[in-house]
């Protein structure tokens, strides 16, 4: 961040730090302000900053969005000047006041107003710079598309290899970052495939796209290629060419921006997930999060927005969430998710913005209120400034880092989440609803970790295409007395989504049947599922967990026995034990993790909620935690919303024991 000359030369490093509002300990933590925001957005012009800035101080915010869109608005994407000034003076007035702000601009969409009576818009004047379907239609729109398109605008979406277009668009990026502004917010940089009659497009076939296509692969992706078909090798190559020409534009904006303002941070607005959405659009978050400062996901993880989810979706979500923090390697996760709509009439919007953000806090994931469908804006203002006094209140309990204790790996793959989304995320989100509703801790592995997990078992969810970097990882951690919990078709195919001779996993565990259940052999330690036990769970708890969790009855539920197996067969073959036990009802959900040195277990509960008719939790009753008794002497716990209270708690037989009487929304225990 860049304050004026007169506080930089008078401030020692120090100091500055503790003006710009930093917590003491991000400098021990390598943490910067992006993982302490609370953010709203807001329009921008000169004449409303000290509005916006009034309305942020009042409501706690800390992170203030402002919207002047240059690249995004044909007009400023040729002229600036007039936004430029804002954007400066919009800095130095958060600066002022010891907070941030950053700014938002479009990535590859372009709007020129009122184009149906302008001479020059972006497409009259450019037609060939513009994203296009195989047919060769233009990515063109206009009013009605979308919300943020008026009635006579022009919506154009453009190719990212347009370099006459991309000279200019990181031309402004250096401007905007020249401003002092803390960072710059790009807002779904995506190939147009989803706005309808574009989902199944895969686009683009523009010229520039298919020239760099072609001198990357040899292909034409005109004639090579047959779309949407994961069996074609050429189609694959497609999906990986458009996921890393996505990723290279991140990586050049931030690059860009840093060249003149090193502190200015770059974030990503993504919507699509961990699911095929990511394959379809080309931008991937785990990708993604090598190249940029933070990611903004415009996430629901299961149906809708807060008020109109059920329990299932709620885990959904959170499995969404743990997995982003899995990507993010220390960067924060934003979350700019949505609460409530007046179609929810049963619903008290303060009670939506409640249910979303203690999901946000509990997975370390950073709030974002906005009213609607939008960015900006409040359901509820006073709420807001209830909820984000009380995370500031307590945001190293929450944003400090969590490392593991003693978890149990589970493995995302994202080759096999491109090539076979349907299975993959079956399996995968299925295994992690387990841990997260059986209460085991759990570590998400990657390919980018997979040689620093060090946890005693990993399970490898239906990872279907596996590289021979993987495979020389995974064989390495299995002979140094590791455990594997293989199933389905792991290991079937390699890192490009070609069927191998011979499956490297089954030739480890000396597999010879693909069909039949098997167990350790030569004294290894592993299972092995050609039917996996996630997928069945998952499949099991769409059918019946919400009707179950509704009531809040879950003993003689089909999913909870199919739960008590697959755990009962890990810890008896493997002799696996964990050192934090919790005794709670599977409609809350569980993350055990060490926060500055302490053991802490956070815990949202879901139970009793009905999408669009209730969002009033039943209260988890009696929930047990055991932690090791070196873990520490007293047990303290956070109620959601509440402040810090001691638990009873006694030590017996070498644990650290405590009877929580009641868990109303959420809670986070730990040891001191």
């Amino acid at each position: 961040m860049k304050l004026p000359i007169l506080k930089l030369i008078a401030c020692t490093l120090m100091t500055l730090m503790i003006a710009c509002g930093k917590p003491p300990s991000q400098k021990e933590h390598t943490q910067n302000w992006t993982n302490y925001v609370r953010i709203a957005g807001h329009g921008l012009n000169l004449s409303n900053i000290d509005n916006t800035i009034t309305r942020a101080t009042e409501t706690n915010v800390f992170g203030i969005e402002v919207d002047n869109d240059i690249p995004g608005r044909y007009e400023s994407f040729l002229d600036p000047t007039e936004k430029l000034a804002a954007i400066k003076a919009m800095a130095d007035k958060a600066h002022a006041i010891n907070n941030y702000s950053f700014v938002y601009i479009a990535g590859l969409e372009c709007i020129t107003a009122n184009a149906d009576q302008t001479e020059h818009t972006f497409f009259k004047d450019h037609p060939d710079w513009v994203q296009r379907k195989l047919t060769g239609e233009p990515a063109i729109f206009g009013g009605g598309t979308a919300f943020w398109i008026d009635e006579g605008d022009e919506d154009v979406w453009i190719s990212p290899y347009a370099l006459e277009w991309r000279k200019i668009y990181m031309e402004r990026v250096r401007q905007i970052a020249a401003t002092g502004i803390d960072g710059i917010f790009v807002d779904i940089p995506y190939w147009m495939t989803h706005f309808d009659g574009w989902e199944d497009s895969w686009a683009s076939f523009d010229d520039y796209t298919v020239a760099a296509f072609k001198e990357k692969t040899g292909l034409n992706a005109k004639s090579d290629l047959k779309l949407g078909d994961f069996s074609d090798a050429n189609f694959r190559k497609w999906v990986d060419f458009r996921i890393v020409a996505l990723t290279n534009f991140m990586k050049e904006i931030s690059e860009q921006a840093k060249s003149v303002n090193p502190e200015c941070q770059v974030i990503a607005e993504i919507y699509p997930g961990i699911e095929d959405a990511a394959v379809r659009v080309g931008a991937d978050v785990y990708e993604l999060f090598q190249v940029v400062d933070v990611i903004a996901h415009e996430y629901s993880g299961g149906r809708g927005n807060a008020a109109s989810k059920n329990p299932l979706d709620w885990f959904s979500r959170m499995a969404g969430m743990y997995t982003f923090r899995a990507f993010a390697g220390g960067k924060a996760s934003w979350m700019l998710s949505y609460s409530w709509g007046p179609e929810q009439e049963k619903i008290v919007p303060g009670d939506a913005i409640k249910n979303l953000m203690l999901s946000n806090v509990m997975a370390g994931t950073n709030c974002w209120d906005a009213a609607r469908h939008v960015m900006s804006g409040s359901n509820d203002f006073e709420t807001r400034k209830v909820v984000y006094k009380w995370i500031s209140d307590h945001e190293k309990i929450f944003y400090l880092p969590r490392t593991p204790i003693h978890p149990i790996g589970i493995y995302f793959s994202p080759k096999t989440r491109n090539y076979f989304a349907d299975d993959f995320m079956a399996s995968y989100k299925g295994v992690l609803y387990m841990f997260l509703q059986g209460h085991r801790e759990f570590e998400i592995v990657t390919p980018r970790t997979l040689s620093g997990f060090a946890g005693e078992v990993l399970i490898l969810p239906d990872v279907k295409c596996l590289s021979d970097e993987e495979n020389s990882q995974i064989e390495k951690y299995f002979k140094s007395g590791k455990a594997l919990v293989v199933t389905g078709e792991s290991g079937k195919y390699d890192a490009t989504g070609a069927t191998r001779a011979q499956n490297p996993l089954h030739t480890l565990l000396e597999i010879s049947d693909a069909g039949k259940e098997m167990m350790s052999n030569s004294g290894r330690e592993f299972s092995y599922y050609p039917n996996c036990p996630g997928k069945a769970y998952f499949q099991t708890a769409r059918q019946s967990f919400d009707e179950q969790a509704w009531p809040g009855q879950h003993q003689n539920a089909p999913f909870y026995a199919m739960m008590a197996d697959f755990f009962s067969r890990i810890d008896s073959q493997f002799n696996f034990q964990s050192p934090v036990t919790i005794d709670a009802t599977p409609f809350v959900s569980t993350q055990t993790a060490m926060v500055d040195g302490k053991m802490h277990v956070f815990v949202a509960n879901y139970k009793g909620l009905k999408g669009k008719e209730n969002a009033a939790q039943l209260p988890e009753e009696n929930v047990r935690i055991t932690f090791p008794a070196k873990a520490g002497s007293k047990v303290l716990a956070l109620p959601y919303l509440g402040e810090v209270e001691e638990i009873a708690s006694e030590i017996r037989d070498g644990k650290l024991a405590c009877t929580i009487p009641g868990i109303a929304k959420g809670m986070v225990i730990w040891c001191e």
